[in-house]
């Protein structure tokens, strides 16, 4: 006989009294911050083994879509090659393996060379992260930082390429930046106690002299990261906040130099460096809400020009020098645009066709080169890699990546609509679904949101989610005010003292979504992740009656508690995006929202929460406390489960295959509420 379900699990309460702002306040569940509690890991243990219980009757259906997910992909397979000097490098995956390959080939022919096989590197580990593989000027040396528990503290290490030994130097507590100046020298950086990068050393290869500190960050609330520039002239080093910026210079030339101011920092501005044609160039937020584009001389004094002055409807979001010409990656209206600066003659745009799109630059090692090759998708158009003739301004496919098992994008069809929010700002709407879809409220629903640090919601292609849409679903993203989907100003009206903009927005999206008859109430699921998890956490509260089932991916729900204390990651320099609770109108306002201090005794939908148990970012005992709550509090009997990956951090699974997996595990459990 089939055992049946268990009861679920119920954590014990334990006031914990905290005095905040003069009011006792009272969490219950304070001590699951402490892994070392005896109550905490077998609470932890017994939630995911409930969640397999639970989850046992749709193992069919996830295994099906986790099949359909992987008979999708071109299991072996390669990135197009990107030249750089006498070599061509790409990534390679080979089926039935988790991890890329990377590789190079000598232009001149030759045999393939594997610079590194992240398989081999991972084998025996339940996690696996390469935070950066960096060839030597001279492509004689690779600098490669590995992450095995999911805490993101890498190990930095050095590969001889002309051996291919491993060398012994080894430097632990490093982020994911870094970058040689020449073939002996690479600098990156280092954590403080609260996992900020806030240290840039330098090595020597080989040498027995003990690194050099070269620059430490002493205000908590900036981090610092360190790039060689493409023209190879500079190592840039930039000190940024949510609010402010500072990007200091180094001539590659004199590694054992100084590295010199490039704009001293002025409070609540931000800017962001380039170098190209013999000029710094910046796009800089000074007076420019949506950013304006200077440049200066690379030598003498640094007097600055300003390039593009400040526009209302198009904001500057990257720069990317070669040797002729600054591509300057551009949003209007929501969209990406590239436009192309060249040293002489006039700039122009790079067009594109379909409603909504997303493109990025891709792979650009070579200077020297008037081709730039950018990545392009949408809701319906797989990622495909273009290299674009800036002088001649034509484009090149050079590789759309297959999806297998005959996918037409003719038999689907995307959209971009508009909801209104409640103070009467137009919101948008990305959606695809299967051509022939009737709006009639009887569809499936799978709504997504983000909403935080100015972070963009592309509207991206996804084979997996074609597993959906075949089964009847529209997906749809809301594109929220916390966002830069519409410029600066949309991230800036979600923030701080303007954070429940997000939720609002989001509801509307929903109610929008109703009312338009493409779905209903008990047809909609809504997903999102981190910060989006907390969105998730606040319009259930909100409107715990709008939705079926609710999806938490690392959800950060705890916020006040969190900010409250300054030994976590990140909570110093996340003042700039939520507010300081030790200041009360921060804290009124955090507390009205946060998703953990507002459960109520109500009926909620159906809840899949995750969890990292070595998560820097959002600490594992977040969820976990919000679950315990809610399990105590609730009034419904829909189902609640929480899983969390014990060997894993914030990406949840590191392999490919395991990847999918996850994203399986998450669409049975919405098909089968």
């Amino acid at each position: 006989m089939k055992p049946s379900t268990p009861p679920a699990p119920f954590a014990a309460q334990v006031p914990h009294p905290a005095v905040i702002h003069g009011e006792t306040v009272i969490d219950n569940w304070f001590y699951l911050r402490d892994r070392e509690d005896p109550k905490t890991i077998p609470y932890l243990e017994a939630e995911n083994a409930y969640t397999a219980q639970i989850m046992e009757p749709a193992a069919t259906l996830e295994t099906q879509i986790y099949q359909e997910m992987v008979a999708r992909i071109q299991e072996t397979d390669s990135s197009v090659p990107a030249r750089k000097g006498a070599f061509e490098y790409y990534v390679r995956m080979q089926q039935g393996l988790q991890y890329a390959i990377h590789c190079r080939r000598a232009l001149s022919g030759g045999p393939e060379e594997i610079l590194l096989d992240c398989n081999g590197l991972a084998a025996g580990q339940q996690y696996f992260s390469l935070a950066y593989d960096i060839v030597s000027p001279d492509a004689t040396l690779l600098a490669f930082a590995i992450d095995t528990d999911g805490s993101e503290v890498y190990t930095l290490r050095f590969k001889d390429l002309n051996t291919g030994t491993t060398l012994p130097d080894e430097i632990p507590n490093v982020y994911y930046s870094g970058g040689w100046t020449d073939n002996s020298h690479f600098f990156y950086a280092t954590l403080d106690e609260t996992k900020r990068p806030y240290r840039l050393w330098r090595h020597e290869i080989g040498s027995a002299v003990p690194d050099a500190l070269v620059y430490e960050e002493t205000d908590g609330r900036f981090n610092l990261s360190v790039d060689r520039t493409r023209s190879g002239k500079f190592l840039l080093l930039t000190m940024d906040s949510h609010a402010t910026s500072e990007v200091r210079y180094l001539p590659t030339s004199t590694p054992l130099g100084e590295f010199q101011v490039l704009r001293p920092r002025v409070q609540d501005v931000e800017y962001y460096a380039e170098h190209q044609g013999g000029y710094f160039w910046i796009r800089i937020d000074e007076d420019a809400i949506n950013f304006r584009l200077l440049r200066a001389p690379d030598h003498g004094p640094i007097e600055w020009t300003e390039i593009l002055p400040h526009r209302l409807d198009v904001s500057i979001e990257g720069l990317e020098g070669f040797r002729d010409h600054l591509v300057v990656l551009e949003r209007a209206s929501g969209l990406n645009q590239l436009r192309i600066i060249p040293t002489s003659g006039t700039s122009h745009l790079v067009e594109f066709e379909e409603p909504a799109y997303t493109i990025s630059i891709d792979e650009n090692e070579e200077y020297d080169t008037a081709t730039v090759r950018f990545l392009y998708t949408s809701l319906v158009t797989p990622r495909s890699v273009y290299d674009y003739d800036m002088n001649l301004r034509t484009r090149e496919l050079k590789k759309r990546f297959a999806v297998l098992g005959g996918y037409d994008p003719a038999n689907y069809s995307s959209e971009r609509i508009l909801a209104t929010a409640q103070d009467g700002v137009k919101v948008p709407i990305s959606l695809v679904y299967r051509r022939g879809m009737e709006r009639n409220g009887a569809n499936p629903l799978y709504l997504y949101g983000y909403g935080s640090y100015g972070i963009i919601t592309e509207p991206s292609f996804s084979s997996e989610r074609i597993s959906l849409l075949d089964r009847g679903y529209v997906y749809a993203i809301a594109h929220i005010r916390g966002s830069g989907d519409m410029g600066r100003q949309w991230y800036e009206d979600g923030k701080l003292l303007f954070k429940k903009n997000s939720f609002t927005d989001f509801i509307a999206c929903a109610e929008h979504l109703i009312a338009e008859k493409y779905t209903s109430a008990n047809r909609m699921d809504i997903a999102g992740g981190s910060a989006g998890g907390l969105l998730m956490g606040a319009v259930m509260n909100l409107r715990p009656d709008l939705f079926q089932t609710v999806v938490a991916h690392v959800p950060f729900v705890d916020v006040v508690n969190t900010m409250l204390d300054e030994t976590l990651p990140l909570t110093i320099a996340e003042y700039e995006e939520w507010g300081n609770p030790n200041e009360r109108e921060s804290y009124d306002y955090m507390r009205a929202y946060a998703p953990y201090e507002n459960v109520q005794a109500t009926a909620y939908p159906n809840l899949l929460v995750t969890a990292g148990l070595n998560d820097p970012r959002v600490s594992y005992w977040e969820p976990a406390k919000w679950v315990a709550k809610l399990r105590a509090m609730k009034t419904d009997s829909n189902v609640m489960v929480l899983r969390t990956t014990m060997g894993a951090g914030h990406g949840g699974p590191s392999g490919r295959y395991s990847r999918l997996k996850e994203k399986a595990f998450e669409y049975a459990f919405i098909l089968t509420r």
